[in-house]
């Protein structure tokens, strides 16, 4: 990819950082200006070598910046693409990296206006249970799929840009519409994270919670490991991606309810066929293993 002479990125906690790191390492920028709305994160970044140029506002961060990178929480999106639009210049892309992507395509639209054919919508699928920019790492999204959403009124040219850009990164880059990427990550990704904060709550709820944590091992700390993930963040995507987390909650509780009923029942061999078959193809899943809380 060519040399960018200025990325903006607004949000320098663990996903901007790490792409910060990510573009500095690969050669692929040089100037990184950066933006947050926390201010002893921003002067962290700089001080960690994440950015170059601190800034109080994501207009001035945009101003002069070729690509404008933003990662803050999906229902924040609409004020910080606002203030972008404020700064852009006619050539700049931007591209973000909310969990959702209707919603986001839609805020954009409403936000960026004529400049929304230089909007790409994208989803890096990484991530780890710690936050913050002292959690960013250059090799993040090394070997991680990252999905960007176009749609008709995309240019190509900007698309690319920000493909590569991410190829750069280290990452496998793949499309697809927007509204086919939030009902994929309500079930693989939104209605997991769901579980597990909800597991928590209710064990924790209980009178003689520290009791059962007390014996609890790796089964419940490997269930409930995403549990320790932002809770801003998964609100914001839950509220965010309602009607397809929906859906996949419905089909998860019918799918207890079978469980239930052969537990119930007594049902030994129904049970095991059910447990035989989730086990098969859970050791043929190539999706390997991470050690990331992935979103």
């Amino acid at each position: 990819m060519r040399r960018l002479k200025s990325i903006a990125v607004v949000g320098v906690g663990l996903i901007g950082g790490s792409f910060a790191l990510a573009m500095r390492r690969a050669g692929a920028v040089t100037r990184i200006v950066g933006v947050d709305r926390d201010a002893q994160a921003l002067e962290r970044a700089a001080s960690l070598g994440v950015i170059d140029t601190v800034t109080q506002s994501a207009s001035e961060a945009a101003a002069g910046a070729d690509l404008v990178f933003v990662a803050v929480p999906v229902r924040a999106m609409g004020p910080v693409l606002h203030d972008v639009a404020l700064g852009l210049g006619p050539d700049a892309v931007v591209t973000d990296a909310g969990s959702t992507k209707a919603d986001v395509v839609r805020t954009a639209g409403e936000e960026l206006r004529e400049r929304i054919a230089r909007f790409v919508p994208g989803h890096p699928i990484a991530g780890r249970e710690s936050s913050g920019v002292d959690a960013a790492v250059a090799d993040l999204f090394r070997g991680a799929r990252v999905v960007l959403t176009p749609d008709a009124a995309t240019s190509p040219g900007a698309t690319a840009l920000v493909r590569s850009c991410w190829e750069a990164c280290g990452a496998r880059v793949t499309e697809m519409p927007a509204t086919a990427h939030d009902r994929v990550f309500a079930s693989v990704s939104h209605l997991p994270h769901l579980l597990a904060f909800a597991l928590v709550s209710e064990i924790v709820s209980r009178p003689d919670a520290a009791d059962l944590l007390g014996f609890a091992a790796g089964g419940f700390r490997d269930f409930t490991r995403i549990a320790a993930s932002s809770p801003e963040m998964w609100r914001d995507i839950a509220l965010a991606n309602r009607e397809a987390l929906l859906e996949e909650i419905d089909r998860y509780c019918a799918r207890v309810a079978v469980f239930r009923e052969l537990v119930a029942r007594g049902d030994a061999s129904g049970l095991q066929r059910l447990m035989t078959e989730a086990r098969n193809a859970r050791r043929a899943w190539p999706g390997g293993k991470r050690s990331s809380s992935d979103e």
